[in-house]
């Protein structure tokens, strides 16, 4: 039977999301308990919901989590799995790795057991949407942060590998149909930037990443554009609510003016924004953004 080492292995060299969770410290098996998944075995010994079993978690007990697949293991206990496959999904989510503590039954705030989870995660995705001179900057920026970068633009002529060679992919589409396609893969760790400085853009490329998971959503132009933009967003549906999730004008306050110089602005928002620090944005501040 293949191992779980081997399934962790084959998922990290696939790029897919994958989660091995062990149990590093806690009590060993009690005395009856001699049933025992060899560590690295792809073992298929639950105990059965509300049946008595003699496998318990112990030391080196491991649980290989995936989102779209099946578990592998069991760390002793059904209900320990249920909880560390939950917790696990969400650190994959956030693209974290970490120790937790738990009761024998997965009980929170307890510290009979501590597990490590070690996630690896997709590469954060960044769609960049508008093929213009500031994209160039920012795909390379993004790339530099370790991004998957998509450059997308209606504009056959525009949209071309051979101007954006950094980018992973060059998609000639319009924003909403790209999103309608990829939406349901955007998560907190990816970031959607509207660059168009055209509303025939700007509003179906804003209005298809509202209902996504995106962990961050800006979009390029001066506050009168925004102006402008945001009338058109509230004629579209979109609510006050969902509009504070704009940040726009895009990028953090820090007097750029070339294009290397906004995309420094933008990826800092980004990281701002995932680490929940705070930081002067331009979204916050007045007059010229210049």
């Amino acid at each position: 039977m293949t191992s779980i080492y081997e399934e962790f292995r084959d998922a990290i060299r696939a790029e897919e999301p994958v989660a091995l969770a062990t149990i590093i410290e806690g009590p060993d098996a009690g005395a009856g308990s001699d049933v025992r998944p060899h560590p690295g075995a792809a073992s298929d010994v639950r105990p059965h919901p509300g049946a008595a079993s003699d496998v318990r978690p112990y030391p080196g007990a491991k649980l290989l989590v995936r989102p779209d697949a099946p578990t592998l293991g069991t760390l002793g206990d059904p209900d320990l799995d249920r909880v560390v496959e939950r917790d696990a999904l969400g650190m994959l989510d956030a693209g974290i790795s970490e120790v937790r503590h738990y009761g024998q039954h997965g009980e929170a705030r307890q510290m009979d057991l501590s597990v490590f989870v070690e996630c690896h995660a997709r590469r954060p995705h960044m769609v960049i949407f508008g093929a213009v001179d500031f994209t160039r900057a920012l795909a390379s920026q993004a790339k530099l942060l370790g991004y998957r970068v998509t450059v997308c633009d209606a504009r056959e002529v525009f949209a071309t590998k051979r101007r954006f060679p950094m980018a992973d992919e060059v998609v000639v589409d319009w924003p909403n149909r790209l999103l309608d396609r990829i939406g349901a893969d955007l998560g907190p760790r990816d970031a959607v930037c509207v660059l168009t400085h055209d509303h025939k853009f700007d509003v179906p490329a804003i209005v298809g990443a509202l209902p996504t998971r995106v962990g961050y959503l800006g979009a390029m132009g001066s506050r009168t554009t925004h102006e402008k933009r945001t009338e058109r967003l509230r004629e579209a549906g979109v609510t006050d609510s969902e509009l504070e999730r704009v940040m726009a004008p895009i990028g953090l306050d820090i007097g750029g003016r070339t294009p290397e110089e906004t995309a420094v602005s933008i990826v800092a928002e980004i990281i701002a924004a995932h680490t929940g620090r705070q930081a002067p944005r331009l979204r916050d501040g007045q007059g010229r953004i210049h």
